[in-house]
């Protein structure tokens, strides 16, 4: 952990905690306001929530049809991905809900793919993961990036470093740090994906992160975090103590 560093959890940050499927009334759910924290996953579910039961399943609410969809389909991503047909499978999921359900994920895909403006803060690893996740996790190569940070860890920009599998030759300090020197940025965090959804660290990814926190050391530069992007979850070094 860097002294002095405002990098940290906050209380709306909590890291990985994406508990299982909790479901809340929507008096309660409203009441919650516009925290943006997991705010895809409540969207989704707030569209299976719409009504208190489906019409040709009255026993059935539509919480219980929202778990049957999260479970049957692995979550909000899988959901997304599965064809109307697959969808209509599910007993009381009509094509008219389908339409409403896709048409929903897409604006809460699109809300939480908003550009992070330059000079917006930067308090913890979530907020990074909520920049990322649309545009990383579902790439089919390891794309890694540097996000470039003022003294107060507001973003300068970011900057896209190399795509393909994580190496040493690929991801080269001189490459990492060459913007990092024409911005005079003062900290940074690495960011990169992992195609197979696991975000867990490759002794690779170990490796380049204390290399380039080395390097950063050397020239005075705060490594703050080093992101890594899977399904719906994320890794952080700076989290797990290991920067």
């Amino acid at each position: 952990m860097l002294e002095g560093c405002r990098y940290r959890s906050q209380p709306n940050c909590r890291g990985n905690r994406r508990g299982p499927h909790g479901f809340l009334p929507n008096h309660q759910r409203l009441a919650r306001g516009r925290s943006s924290a997991g705010k895809t996953a409540r969207q989704g579910r707030a569209i299976a929530e719409r009504s208190g039961a489906l019409g040709d399943y009255p026993t059935q609410s539509a919480i219980d049809h929202a778990r049957l969809l999260l479970n049957q389909f692995g979550g909000l991503k899988g959901i997304d991905e599965a064809s109307t047909g697959e969808i209509s499978t599910v007993k009381g999921i009509g094509p008219a809900k389908v339409a409403q359900l896709k048409a929903c994920l897409e604006i809460a895909k699109r809300i939480g793919s908003q550009k992070w403006q330059a000079g917006q803060p930067l308090h913890c690893a979530e907020d990074v993961y909520r920049h990322f996740r649309e545009n990383l996790a579902g790439e089919k190569r390891e794309q890694f990036y540097v996000v470039l940070l003022n003294n107060k860890n507001r973003k300068i920009r970011e900057v896209k470093i190399s795509e393909g599998s994580l190496t040493a030759s690929l991801v080269h300090p001189r490459e990492v740090y060459n913007p990092v020197i024409r911005e005079s940025a003062a900290g940074v965090i690495f960011v990169h994906n992992h195609p197979s959804g696991d975000p867990a660290p490759s002794p690779e990814d170990i490796d380049i992160t204390k290399r380039l926190k080395e390097v950063g050391d050397v020239m005075g530069v705060r490594v703050l975090d080093h992101v890594v992007i899977g399904h719906d979850r994320y890794f952080s070094f700076n989290e797990k103590g290991m920067l």
